[in-house]
């Protein structure tokens, strides 16, 4: 059971954008826990702003004057990707455990730094895949990791999002340089980690990538045959262009199937367990505490906060999520080089550790591609 802190954990933020104000909800939400103490960003006015609302005592230009001043339990990283790193490193080299969100970086070059870092400084590196920590999904990953469900046989996710030409407006965004990728880093990983983090280990993979209609130099869907270690099959899809909205994940095990589907956060009422002929007394162990709330960030940040206060390393930290990642560095090399990605391929001078486009983009001249 959770419970309370010797003191409540003295946090920051670090970008006032879109996705900070998701942070500082569930910082709210877990007020007896957290505070927020102070936001950082290089628009002062709405850092001013942003810290009225939630109850900030203090605004920072930047990151070293909030490290410099500031005594902190745990940082969160809410900056356009092509920053999160260096953020990232500069915040463990002062001591701080950081939290980033996705991607957690532009490459796994990029993520070994990180892990460098982490592990030199012994301070963790976290990454934001909150669908992780709903309730639902930790009562799955409990039974398949006692072998409750027998062995995993096929599943899917999709992500099946929809992002008109003006989400594009933003100079940050559908750029590789720093954006990192389309929707394979920025939309449907969340899907996909949690069907890693189902499923475990994956063997290979067999990739397209596409852009479609959508003014990008990224792809703007992507799809994906995934083989397991475990010998199951998984088919992936990561979309923006799709007009009716949903995120699906489904697993068929050898004793029952569970499915959810939901758009940015699930419930208990999303998800569907269906037990095979003769296994029917299994649908009791999936009945557990119903959650009133969707699976989102509050759920993680309590889950970190446990682990903080009980001296362990929270999830995500950096070497798991680095799976996750090199998970979609092998989805955009099989679909830019036509060729089947085994899990380890990428690595050392491999032109997709460097980036996730690896100079390889099918609609897009290497000359034209920043990185």
């Amino acid at each position: 059971m959770p419970h309370p802190p010797a003191h409540r954990a003295r946090t920051a933020i670090i970008g006032t954008g879109a996705i900070a104000h998701a942070h500082a909800e569930a910082l709210r939400v877990l007020a007896d826990r957290a505070e927020l103490v102070a936001v950082v960003d290089v628009d002062v006015d709405r850092a001013r702003a942003f810290a009225a609302q939630f109850g900030a005592a203090t605004v920072y230009e930047n990151a070293g004057q909030l490290l410099a001043h500031e005594r902190l339990d745990l940082v969160h990283v809410c900056t356009p990707p092509q920053t999160h790193a260096p953020l990232a490193i500069q915040t463990l080299h002062a001591g701080v455990p950081v939290l980033v969100e996705k991607p957690t970086a532009l490459s796994l070059r990029e993520m070994d730094e990180i892990i460098a870092a982490s592990d030199a400084t012994r301070v963790p590196a976290l990454t934001v895949f909150q669908h992780r920590f709903g309730a639902a999904a930790q009562r799955l990953r409990g039974l398949v990791a006692q072998g409750a469900l027998g062995r995993p046989l096929v599943a899917t996710c999709e992500t099946l999002w929809h992002r008109t030409a003006d989400y594009f407006d933003l100079p940050w965004r559908g750029r590789w340089d720093i954006e990192g990728g389309g929707p394979t880093m920025g939309h449907g990983i969340h899907q996909f980690d949690l069907l890693l983090a189902v499923l475990g280990p994956w063997r290979r993979v067999s990739a397209f990538a596409a852009r479609q209609v959508l003014p990008t130099d990224t792809e703007d869907v992507s799809t994906a045959v995934v083989e397991f270690t475990s010998g199951a099959l998984a088919t992936v899809v990561n979309s923006i262009v799709s007009p009716r909205e949903t995120s699906r994940l489904r697993f068929d095990f050898e004793y029952a199937s569970v499915e959810v589907e939901h758009l940015y956060g699930y419930t208990d009422a999303d998800w569907r367990f269906t037990p095979a002929a003769g296994h029917e007394a299994l649908a009791a162990l999936w009945e557990g505490p119903a959650a009133a709330h969707p699976s989102g960030h509050r759920d993680q940040l309590a889950a970190i906060l446990d682990a903080l206060a009980d001296g362990r390393v929270p999830a995500v930290d950096a070497h798991e999520a680095r799976r996750t990642l090199e998970f979609a560095a092998a989805t955009y090399a099989s679909a830019f080089r036509g060729e089947i990605v085994h899990a380890g391929d990428i690595a050392g001078s491999h032109p997709f550790a460097s980036s996730m486009h690896g100079g390889a983009v099918p609609w897009q001249p290497h000359k034209e591609i920043v990185r």
